[in-house]
């Protein structure tokens, strides 16, 4: 006789997805499997009560700011980014759809064959539905990144959590692997201590939006196809970041 799976520590959460951590081992776009197992994480955290929105980036499509250092008008580049991101939900919707997930992509940007337009209420509803809610097009301006997006949905929408995947790593380190050997996973941190040690969690907005609305945001990696559900379970994976009395 198996165990029954633990009664999840949360109601509503935030999902922020990175384009990478769409594109698995590929060198850009999308890998079919890796988007089928996003899709199956997310249905199984779903099918357990747990209401789920979801910000995606789009690293794996085309970088704004790879554009405008070459030379194009950043706000240009920036609303570039942003179609590449409605790109992602489509993607992402038509997976979540083949997993029996009723799904709606709301855009802050106007595009309306193929998304409705975002209504903080609207989509509320559509979460207390038992749907999953996708935000496309970050915040509609330029200047701003996608995790200040999912900063600001997240709080808009009464999440009580980001869970911030990330493609390979493991959650917040010391410091660069890439350039330092000795980098070790910080299983907790507060927001500002991130900014202050120059930490790469979200974009500085974004983790100070966190702080003052007292968003925990937990880190993880995405290749491990439990960790969603863990999390939701209660379990420590990867790094939490918390608001602390400074």
């Amino acid at each position: 006789m198996t165990n029954a799976a633990p009664e999840p520590v949360f109601k509503r959460v935030l999902l922020k997805l990175s384009g990478e951590a769409l594109m698995g081992d590929l060198d850009y776009g999308t890998d079919p499997e890796r988007l089928r197992a996003v899709a199956g994480q997310v249905a199984a955290v779903q099918a357990r009560g747990v209401e789920v929105a979801i910000v995606v980036g789009a690293g794996n499509i085309y970088r704004g700011l790879k554009g405008a250092a070459a030379g194009m008008d950043r706000a240009t580049a920036d609303y570039m980014g942003m179609l590449a991101t409605v790109l992602n939900a489509l993607t992402l919707q038509d997976a979540l759809e083949q997993a029996s997930v009723k799904t709606r992509v709301q855009s802050a940007i106007t595009i309306s064959e193929v998304a409705e337009p975002y209504i903080r209420r609207r989509a509320m509803r559509h979460l207390e539905k038992g749907r999953v809610v996708i935000f496309a097009a970050g915040t509609g301006n330029p200047f701003f990144t996608t995790d200040t997006a999912a900063a600001l949905r997240a709080v808009e929408i009464r999440a009580e959590a980001i869970l911030m995947a990330k493609n390979g790593v493991e959650g917040v380190l010391s410091a660069d692997p890439r350039v330092d050997d000795s980098a070790e996973l910080i299983p907790e941190i507060s927001h500002m201590d991130a900014v202050r040690r120059g930490l790469r969690v979200m974009d500085y907005t974004a983790l100070t939006l966190c702080a003052e609305n007292q968003m925990p945001l937990y880190v993880f990696n995405m290749n491990d196809e439990q960790n969603i559900e863990r999390l939701v379970s209660g379990e420590h994976v990867g790094t939490v970041v918390v608001t602390r009395d400074e």
